[in-house]
């Protein structure tokens, strides 16, 4: 039981939490909530858990070590599980309403190589992207749509901020990601190697369901306040938009991610 405000396990967590530069330099991340620190447990990511006391006296007291052993250790990986009390927990957590449970875990990695050799050749590619709602449900939309990674320029917020994370509902562990320095860059590799990329704008653009999807594809989706940018603008091979009625300008960006991509997973299901 970890009793004092001072314990360094919580100070810890407290700056993974809010520290980016730091959780890139120490390569870990938060995980808050029973679903994504067992998902971070199934892939063997888990270093450390804090429990909540009164979650941990409802779900685990009773349990058997073993039993316990098999929800928080892979591959016989030793991770620290610390109970925590009430209100003590509640000032770490970074929810209003917390779930009463916190994994420290260690970040997944790719290079565009990896994420390029996928077999779905389906991409989601997002310039800029500020809001981490968005981040977090695009991920999660990508993997549903089943594409085969997410590429972001490094002006994209990041990854593995707390809300982000929680808004990824553990696709953050199944979906491969990748920042680039260049995403104009990135974007003419990808067509070298025979991948359309095609970007939501408005201008001189076709309705996002006439390309054909089945091929290699990548769907590239801007700053929500500024769109794409110009140099990534002139990479591309396409320009898309959503048709909308009525008086609508735009759709929020995970929306219109979530629509681009299921039109790509529709036609590919056709083909199967």
């Amino acid at each position: 039981m970890i009793t004092s405000e001072n314990n360094a396990k919580l100070k810890e967590m407290v700056k993974l939490q809010k520290n980016a530069r730091y959780r890139k330099k120490e390569g870990l991340f938060v995980a808050e909530g029973i679903k994504l620190v067992l998902e971070a447990a199934r892939f063997g990511r888990l270093r450390q858990v804090l429990i909540r006391e009164s979650l941990w006296r409802d779900r685990w007291q009773e349990k058997p070590e073993e039993e316990i052993a098999k929800e928080f250790f892979h591959d016989k990986r030793r991770v620290g599980v610390d109970v925590v009390p009430d209100v003590l927990f509640d000032q770490i957590a970074d929810t209003v309403t917390p779930q009463g449970i916190l994994g420290m875990v260690d970040m997944p990695s790719y290079t565009l190589e990896e994420i390029l050799s996928k077999t779905s050749k389906l991409y989601l590619v997002l310039d800029d992207l500020r809001d981490p709602g968005n981040l977090g449900t695009m991920i999660r939309t990508a993997e549903a749509a089943g594409a085969a990674g997410v590429i972001m320029s490094k002006g994209t917020v990041d990854l593995f901020n707390p809300k982000v994370v929680r808004a990824t509902m553990g696709a953050i562990f199944r979906v491969p990601f990748l920042y680039v320095a260049h995403l104009s860059e990135t974007i003419e590799q990808m067509k070298e190697k025979g991948i359309a990329v095609y970007g939501t704008l408005l201008e001189e653009s076709r309705a996002y369901d006439e390309p054909d999807y089945t091929k290699p594809s990548a769907v590239v989706v801007g700053n929500e306040a500024n769109g794409i940018s110009r140099e990534v603008q002139e990479s591309l091979s396409g320009r898309i938009h959503i048709p909308m009625m009525g008086s609508v300008e735009s759709l929020n960006a995970a929306v219109a991610s979530a629509v681009v991509l299921y039109e790509a997973a529709r036609q590919r299901r056709k083909t199967i």
